[in-house]
């Protein structure tokens, strides 16, 4: 069996990872997987994508697309155009695709045109907010599945709802796989908490990315106000900036203020390790990422999502996780509430998704 896959984003390199480890250990076993992975070049720099693959060790991708894109269309097009002549060449039996970027959907694209089933790992997810662009990816790649492997029972029934019945099934999260296993190595790595001299559970750890609230500059106006009244040289929020929101705030004036704010700590993108720790550690996680959100629970750590919606629920019912937008007022009123009665999330799965997964394939 040939499995190509597309991956392009720094969470699909995570999943990607467990998946390939789960693939290594079939091989062992007499089972003959061949998995070949094709790299988009979305998160195309050495710090957002690179240092992935040494920490994870994930094999180096067999094909490498290059490129740089301002545009939705531009990006998707030229992906769909380089994915389909390397798919004409490979001939796998399955194109395995992950969450909702550009590149899910690009490689969705090419291989259903060429009908080669699709494999949707994380499929039925919804915000039901059609602005964003990651739904329009999601639901786009779940009607052009065969296979729709899904975290969530939540997941199930939102196919169920749109009529998709056949090929889906509850896997778990391998999200949880990848929280437990590099969990165990950021332990026994050096710390980047202790490295940055931060105590255990006394700051706050914030990712701002998505376009939402990157590209709308009331939107992240509101959002560092809230930060900038959070954070104090005792307590600080950490601040990892994505490309893309290190771009928008040079653009809006933002950023000399911001790193000149004593309770602020911005940080160049970090491998997962480092954020792997410090998600263990912090106090509290602001975010506006969908992985983000699911790894502040894995962890036990409480968290915040700046935005209005999530297409993970169950993380805001079990009390983990609380919905903050971006108004600053509700931002903070978040951040003073002790919130009791957090449960389990069972539905996750035990850690073993990506077995799972090769067992359906």
């Amino acid at each position: 069996m040939k499995i190509v896959t597309v991956i392009g984003a720094r969470p699909q390199f995570v999943k990607a990872a467990m998946v390939s480890r789960a693939v290594k250990e079939h091989n062992r076993h007499g089972n003959r997987i061949t998995e070949l992975l094709l790299h988009t070049g979305q998160h195309y720099d050495e710090n957002m994508s690179g240092i992935f693959f040494t920490d994870m060790q994930i094999p180096r991708p067999a094909w490498l697309l290059e490129g740089k894109y301002s545009l939705h269309g531009e990006m998707t097009g030229y992906m769909l155009t380089e994915i389909e002549k390397i798919l004409l060449e490979a001939v796998p039996d399955y194109v395995l695709v992950y969450g909702d970027t550009n590149s899910t959907l690009a490689g969705a694209l090419a291989a259903a045109k060429l009908h080669i089933p699709v494999v949707h790992v994380e499929a039925g997810l919804r915000s039901f907010n059609r602005r964003m662009p990651e739904e329009t990816n999601r639901v786009l790649t779940d009607h052009l599945s065969s296979l729709l492997l899904c975290p969530t029972f939540s997941a199930v029934r939102h196919l169920a709802g749109e009529g998709i019945h056949e090929g889906v099934h509850h896997v778990g999260d391998v999200m949880y796989d990848a929280a437990l296993l590099f969990g165990q190595l950021a332990e026994a790595s050096p710390n980047i908490a202790d490295r940055l001299q931060l105590k255990r559970k006394s700051f706050f750890l914030c990712t701002v990315h998505r376009a939402e609230n990157t590209d709308n500059q009331e939107r992240m106006s509101q959002i560092l106000a809230a930060l900038k009244e959070t954070g104090t040289p005792s307590c600080p929020v950490v601040l990892p900036l994505h490309p893309r929101t290190r771009r928008c705030l040079e653009s809006y004036g933002e950023l000399s203020d911001l790193a000149k704010h004593p309770g602020i700590r911005l940080l160049d993108p970090l491998s997962f390790l480092d954020m792997v720790s410090l998600e263990k550690y912090a106090a509290m996680i602001l975010t506006d990422s969908g992985g983000v959100q699911k790894e502040a629970y894995f962890h036990h750590t409480p968290c915040i999502t700046l935005r209005d919606e999530t297409e993970w629920t169950e993380t805001v019912e079990a009390g983990w996780n609380q919905l903050a937008g971006c108004r600053t007022e509700e931002i903070l009123r978040c951040l003073s509430l002790q919130t009791g009665g957090r449960k389990e999330i069972p539905e996750y799965g035990s850690g073993h998704a990506a077995e799972a997964i090769l067992r359906l394939l």
